[in-house]
């Protein structure tokens, strides 16, 4: 570490006389004598300042900026910033509105359905991100650890013990989250939603749904900050369409993580990074003896026997194909259980630099490389500094 401005930036210098830097692991690997980390608190002065040649490399995250902000600026136009989209595969695990099952206006199957019925990913991708993502059906997207086939012989042997305390679809129908037509009015699977609603016991009175005591069903999506009310607010209207008082609450960073660790909310939007050998973190994501432990990652609030038995299954698995086989099983049964509305992924980097850096043709299959792999380019940085794009003679 060369240097530290607090909540500014910080300077890494990279130690020449390394013992292992000709190690045949090492070679080529690493080669940035210094690396600089600059911190800001605002994205839009963050996207600003790359433009201004305040910094080098930049990964895009949010699919608006990335499908409209950047082709107008003068340094993309001219070829002086790269922009280029690499392909990830390391698992994007999942992101998912997830209901807080210790209320009993979630315990209903049905009535998590219908919730998930409600909301229109298919319009909300097209108008809102531009098509750049893929809906999320398992809790290990963009991995062969998702189980987006029919069950093997092995996985409806490790099933069969649970057979009538899951789903039946578990053993005969792949999970996929609804579907609409893009067009934004839902209509069909509104219905469904109501239809479900009714079964599970509400009642619509005075263009309210209620319980049989006459208590509303209400849901508060509990969120920090505002950036995401853009993507709520239309499923909110949705679900006010089914006679659902929905509503977004905002609460500060402190309160907010309060009642996270209470478990004081009905929704929240929370992503699991799952990694390519799942292990003793999934009893801390999804395992009965989290369910109430305060500030715990079980979030959903999930206290089921037959997911506790596949998650010591998945730690107990001896071989890769094993473990597979647990995965999976455990994966069909998180889905179909329905404990959250699954929302994106994007199994790319959308990433933009200045063009001073070479980097091999072909990337790590896990990672960006970025820092590991790609080196500086004198020539290239001199023809930037004199408003060239490197490609020019």
């Amino acid at each position: 570490m060369a240097k530290v401005e607090p909540g500014r930036s910080i300077v890494y210098r990279r130690i020449r006389n390394y013992w292992a830097n000709q190690l045949p692991v090492m070679r080529g690997r690493y080669n940035f004598d210094l690396v600089r980390f600059d911190y800001f608190r605002d994205r839009d002065i963050a996207f600003q300042a790359f433009f201004s040649q305040n910094y080098d490399f930049r990964e895009e995250f949010t699919s608006r900026s990335w499908a409209t902000q950047y082709n107008n600026k003068q340094p993309i136009k001219d070829g002086r910033i790269v922009r280029a989209t690499l392909p990830d595969a390391t698992p994007s695990g999942v992101q998912a509105f997830f209901f807080n099952m210790r209320r009993d206006k979630f315990k209903d199957l049905r009535v998590r359905f219908a919730l998930d019925l409600a909301f229109d990913y298919e319009w909300t991708n097209k108008t809102l991100f531009y098509g750049l993502y893929e809906r999320t059906n398992s809790m290990f997207a963009n991995s062969p650890l998702a189980a987006n086939k029919l069950p093997t012989a092995d996985e409806i042997k490790l099933l069969e013990p649970l057979r009538g305390k899951v789903p039946d679809e578990v053993f005969s129908i792949v999970y996929q989250s609804p579907k609409t037509d893009g067009s934004g009015r839902n209509r069909s699977n509104l219905r469904k939603a109501a239809l479900l609603l009714r079964k599970a016991g509400w009642k619509i009175v005075n263009n309210q749904l209620v319980a049989k005591s006459g208590e509303p069903l209400t849901i508060e999506f509990l969120l920090f900050e505002s950036s995401f009310q853009r993507i709520i607010n239309p499923y909110v209207r949705n679900l006010k369409r089914i006679g659902i008082d929905a509503r977004i609450r905002i609460v500060d960073v402190a309160n907010f993580q309060h009642r996270m660790n209470n478990y004081e909310f009905d929704v929240v939007v929370q992503r699991y990074v799952q990694n390519n050998t799942p292990g003793i973190e999934q009893k801390t994501y999804f395992s009965s003896k989290m369910a109430d432990v305060p500030g715990s990652k079980n979030l959903a609030g999930i206290k089921n026997p037959a997911i506790d038995y596949l998650i010591n299954k998945v730690i107990a698995a001896n071989s890769r194909k094993e473990l597979v086989t647990a995965v999976h099983a455990l994966d069909r049964v998180l889905m179909w259980n329905r404990y959250m509305v699954p929302q994106w992924y994007k199994g790319v980097h959308n990433i933009a630099y200045w063009d001073k850096f070479d980097r091999p043709e072909i990337k790590p299959k896990f990672d960006l490389g970025m820092l590991d792999t790609w080196w500086y380019s004198a020539r290239k940085a001199a023809m930037i500094d004199a408003g060239k794009a490197p490609h020019q003679p």
